[in-house]
């Protein structure tokens, strides 16, 4: 029976916790194709197709672990969350942001057994939310390529999309001998393909226009003694003494005025309801000329 070659070093990890290891496994070339998958940091995101933007095949996405994992109670098929670290951009394009979601699944769960035999855990890396609330997928580790059995074990992630944890002893932790990954394990997933923008998409919401409102509506009670005597309002005449009239509100100017009497004129500031304005008009003296009246 052919085994494939995830399990194997699945089975290799597991193997060497049981005699003994707690926080480290064998053998060194896994070691250092994680550390590998970890050093491929920060690549272009962006490209053309046929003048729309690209987000690249292998582009990194860094990821953080929202929850606990263990050996001792996960299930086949249960989802993983992870959060997402750093903003992608692709030219001033905000693709992924910052605090996102990504999702995993659970592949494979075994709790620790008899004849010291160790728990299982293997986790897929799945997908990815975009800003424009779509889903892209991810893989496990950059590229597949290489030769030996470093590069057959990338190529089998590769084509599976399956991080085995027990394989990466960066991220692992033994408890008795289930395999446990705590919350806030950072990982490096890469986009599984190039994926074509649509830039309307990702176009920020456009605001409504502004409803104007209508200014509230407030009346002045104008009078004055004696009556009949022209009002003006803002500098345009309103009418006579007495008037009902209808004003918004704020500021307003008013002025009385009736031949053989002095100008009255205020500023009032009115609010909404009914407000009384009173104008006492002053006689002019006989001998001051009428011209003098619009001075005062």
């Amino acid at each position: 029976m052919r085994i494939p070659v995830g399990c194997v070093v699945l089975f290799a990890c597991v193997t060497a916790g049981a005699q003994g290891q707690t926080g480290s496994a064998e053998p060194n070339s896994t070691q250092g194709a994680a550390a590998r998958q970890q050093s491929q940091a920060a690549q272009p995101a962006s490209s053309t197709n046929g003048g729309k933007p690209v987000l690249e095949d292998g582009t990194p996405v860094k990821l953080r672990l929202t929850r606990n994992v263990s050996s001792a109670d996960a299930h086949v098929g249960d989802t993983v969350d992870f959060e997402v670290l750093e903003e992608i951009r692709v030219g001033d394009l905000l693709v992924i942001p910052k605090g996102g979601v990504a999702w995993g699944t659970v592949t494979e769960a075994q709790a620790k057994r008899r004849m010291a035999r160790g728990g299982k855990l293997g986790v897929n890396i799945d997908s990815v939310r975009l800003a424009d609330s779509e889903k892209v997928a991810l893989r496990a580790v950059k590229e597949g390529k290489g030769g030996g059995h470093t590069g057959a074990m990338t190529g089998a992630m590769v084509g599976t999309a399956i991080v085995f944890f027990p394989a990466a002893p960066l991220f692992l932790f033994m408890h008795g001998k289930d395999i446990t990954v705590p919350k806030g394990t950072e990982i490096t997933a890469y986009v599984n393909g190039n994926v074509p923008l649509d830039l309307a998409k990702f176009a920020p919401p456009k605001m409504p226009e502004p409803v104007p409102v209508a200014p509230t509506q407030a009346t002045m009670q104008v009078e004055s003694t004696p009556a009949g005597a022209d009002i003006e309002l803002d500098g345009a005449f309103a009418g006579n003494t007495p008037s009902a009239l209808g004003v918004t509100t704020g500021e307003h100017t008013i002025k009385i005025t009736k031949p053989g009497y002095k100008v009255w004129e205020r500023k009032i500031r009115i609010s909404t309801g009914t407000v009384k304005v009173m104008g006492e008009l002053e006689k002019l003296e006989a001998s001051q000329p009428p011209g003098e009246a619009a001075k005062q």
